[in-house]
């Protein structure tokens, strides 16, 4: 294993849990009156527009809209705008730009065109001060301070915990939005947990699979970027039924296949997937995680663990995780 002093990576994971409490605190009347605003408003369907682990937070908040709420949401390209130059119409609905730096320009000139178009906006970053928390209708701060490893990781739990917190608002789900309030104990002994038999395996991996379902897919595709900007590992996220529609096929004896699998609706089909992977050879890893008040929040619960496993297995690869070779912070696309 890597000879290093504490990573930035391992820092900011462990600060997740108070950061989370912090936005928490900080979003309480905003939430309030986003709401409101959600009420009087009745969209039909919620846009949003995000790239990278800022992209995988919408996945989840997607899951929860569409399962909570009952309304298709839709996740947009910047490019549409800032390169093909689209004018939108958006009509009855709610646009949601995710940006932890608030600053990528393509987003910022979709989120324009948006407004323009007549869709109230609300944006989440981790700076109030950016441009795009300027030009939004509403700001929803994730206050979790600097962030200093190129990999992101207290920003997205707090955009996933935010997600959830706005979703537990909108749909006035007293279940829902007790559990929030009580993520960031959860998410505290989420962080003592070390997936072992992960580190292990991942470590010595040349590829491999990680698998989710509704909410835990974007969990899956947040833990397989990671493997790929902190340890250089091929890693391919998939949902766990749509893995089964071709990328089973690459399954040979002894693949790594990491399952984020929770207790909800979807366990039992994902179970039953599992078996046919392991059937076909597959090395499948379920690990355990820290149960939630709501099955909704226990991804977050998950990604919180692996998070720490991550920069572990960087490490034991010989790898810096908060210098990955041709990556910087902040990425602006147009």
């Amino acid at each position: 294993m890597m000879d290093m002093s504490t990573t930035h990576m391992a820092a900011e994971t462990a600060e997740a849990p108070e950061a989370v409490a912090r936005m928490l605190d900080t979003n309480r009347p905003a939430l309030g009156e986003l709401a409101k605003l959600y009420r009087n408003r009745g969209p039909s369907h919620l846009v949003s527009c995000a790239r990278g682990s800022s992209d995988h937070a919408a996945t989840y908040f997607k899951y929860l809209v569409e399962i909570t709420l009952g309304l298709p949401f839709c996740s947009m390209g910047a490019s549409v705008v800032s390169i093909y130059g689209a004018r939108l119409h958006l009509r009855d609905t709610l646009l949601f730009t995710i940006s932890q730096s608030g600053r990528s320009p393509d987003i910022i000139a979709f989120q324009a065109e948006a407004k323009r178009a007549g869709a109230p906006v609300v944006a989440i970053t981790n700076d109030a001060s950016s441009p795009l928390a300027a030009e939004a209708d509403i700001c929803l701060p994730l206050c979790t301070g600097p962030e200093l490893s190129v990999a992101a990781t207290k920003t997205f739990i707090a955009s996933a915990a935010l997600a959830a917190a706005i979703v537990g608002a909108c749909a006035d789900d007293r279940h829902l939005s007790d559990a929030v309030r009580r993520l960031p104990e959860d998410l505290a002994a989420a962080a003592k947990l070390r997936w072992h038999d992960v580190e292990e395996v991942a470590g010595k991996a040349s590829s491999l699979y990680v698998l989710g379902r509704g909410p835990a897919l974007s969990m899956a595709q947040e833990a397989a970027l990671k493997l790929k900007e902190t340890s250089g590992l091929h890693a391919e996220a998939h949902s766990a039924a749509e893995v089964m529609h071709g990328p089973m096929e690459l399954v040979r004896d002894g693949y790594p296949v990491l399952v984020f699998s929770t207790k909800d609706a979807a366990a039992a089909t994902t179970a039953a997937n599992v078996l046919r992977l392991q059937e076909a050879g597959a090395l499948v890893m379920q690990p355990p995680y820290r149960e939630t008040l709501h099955p909704a929040l226990d991804p977050i619960s998950m990604i919180q663990t692996f998070y720490g496993s991550a920069e572990r297995i960087a490490r034991s690869r010989g790898r810096d995780p908060d210098a990955p070779r041709l990556l910087r912070k902040v990425t602006e696309t147009r």
